[in-house]
């Protein structure tokens, strides 16, 4: 279960940083933070990885659920930090050739501007 969401903006960007373990219940409460971020006009989104633990195919589907609302708004989605577990899911699930996924949180916010 995810301890918590952070969230900051830099920039138009809106920094989203799951802490713990996304799994079914965790992608509802990030789900639901996202929409209402979304719904507020963010399209540019940054998921910070570096304190997530676990990744369920629940939390994928948040993440790719999210990428295809902000594509349809102009904006984007990347990724960064994510650890060698949570990198090889993404490599798995194919995530990785469709996500922007940065080495670190500069990294990704570079590709942003």
């Amino acid at each position: 279960m995810l301890a918590n969401i952070g969230q900051e903006t830099i920039g138009d960007v809106l920094i989203v940083g799951p802490n713990g373990k996304l799994d079914g219940n965790g992608a509802k409460d990030l789900e639901n933070a996202l929409l209402s971020s979304m719904d507020d006009g963010a399209t540019r989104i940054l998921f910070d990885f570096s304190e997530l633990a676990y990744i369920s195919s629940s939390g994928l589907r948040v993440i790719l659920v999210t990428a295809k609302r902000v594509k349809k708004e102009s904006g984007c989605v990347a990724l960064c930090e994510l650890n060698d577990h949570i990198r090889q899911v993404f490599d798995m699930s194919g995530f990785s050739s469709i996500l922007n996924i940065e080495s670190s949180r500069e990294a990704a916010l570079t590709a942003f501007f």
